[in-house]
């Protein structure tokens, strides 16, 4: 009999798998995830942990399906400008054609977003030569608009290098800002009609509290840390993202894809492991989260599994909270 995920439970257990995007093409559920390597190295606030080096796609043909591993998509020695660290991707469709954004260290170890193509959902993809120009830090991810304009969401602090570019510049002594500063917000582009390059300078997203101030740096069950996600419900775009050392999954609204938003709540209280990375995706009639945790290997924090759980709106348009230990 085959394995069935259940909602917060293992989407698979024969690899390790994390940061997973969600989307659905042709009636179909797709999963882009990182994929865990086996190692005991330590860990590190650098992310040296993280190891990966290849893609797998995961599909379900419905909620109550098993879940398939088409096998590896792509290669860390198959992308000519990239060196270690193949971290969360993201998936976007255009005349016949599937992106996968990935990010990566170039060979000074910097990281950068690249992007590979192919023709089917489950891979392969086919790197481009180069990564995207202006690109930098952590954590694509896409969103096309009913207008059918794109935008890249992107940055991640710490071991995601985002602090380092505040100048426009990757200066590898910078830091964060501390105590009531303002916090550093992800990064948006639009991106051109080939999905290829960026059509405009990447600029800082801004979250505001409910009165309309800058979330300070020391608001740490607030303010963004990583793994940006944008989706749209009635007429309001909302930025979810991770508040890393806290670990929760939190979220802001605008009536704009670049902001500013306003600080709404929280969506995923902590799971097994330092880190939290989702996505929120629309599936028939319902909505779900897709997020990871550690309780595959028992908390090792690069050793992580997908999961999924049910996203549920109030009347008001205000996201439910989940703890997926008690639902």
């Amino acid at each position: 009999m085959k394995y069935i995920p259940k909602p917060n439970q293992p989407l698979v257990t024969h690899i390790y798998t994390a940061d997973p995007s969600a989307h659905v093409f042709d009636d179909k559920l797709y999963i882009y995830p990182s994929h865990d390597i086996e190692h005991n190295e330590p860990d590190n606030d650098n992310g040296d942990q993280y190891k990966m080096e290849d893609y797998h796609v995961l599909s379900m043909e419905d909620m109550f399906s098993p879940c398939t591993d088409h096998g590896e998509a792509l290669h860390l020695r198959d992308i000519p400008w990239a060196s270690q660290q193949l971290w969360a991707p993201d998936v976007a469709y255009k005349d016949g054609i599937y992106y996968l954004f990935l990010p990566a260290k170039d060979e000074a170890g910097i990281f950068r977003i690249g992007i590979a193509t192919g023709t089917s959902p489950d891979g392969p993809f086919n790197a481009e030569t180069n990564y995207i120009p202006g690109s930098f830090s952590i954590d694509p991810a896409v969103f096309t608009d009913e207008d059918q304009k794109t935008y890249l969401y992107f940055g991640g602090l710490w071991g995601g290098q985002l602090e380092k570019w505040q100048t426009g510049d990757f200066l590898v002594d910078a830091i964060a800002p501390s105590g009531n500063s303002p916090a550093l917000g992800p990064m948006v582009a639009e991106l051109n009609d080939d999905l290829l390059s960026f059509k405009n300078k990447p600029q800082e997203i801004i979250i505001n509290d409910e009165h309309g101030n800058r979330i300070t740096a020391e608001d740490e069950d607030r303010r963004y840390f990583e793994g940006p996600w944008m989706h749209k419900y009635k007429g309001y775009y909302y930025l979810s993202y991770s508040t890393g050392t806290t670990h929760y999954v939190v979220y802001a609204i605008s009536k704009d894809p670049q902001g500013p938003f306003t600080y709404q709540g929280r969506i995923l209280e902590p799971v097994i492991g330092w880190t939290t990375h989702h996505s929120i995706v629309q599936y028939g009639d319902k909505w779900y989260l897709f997020y990871h945790d550690s309780s595959l290997s028992g908390g090792v924090n690069h050793k992580r599994c997908v999961k999924y759980a049910e996203l549920k709106y109030n009347a008001d348009g205000t996201i439910q909270r989940i703890k997926p230990y008690e639902d």
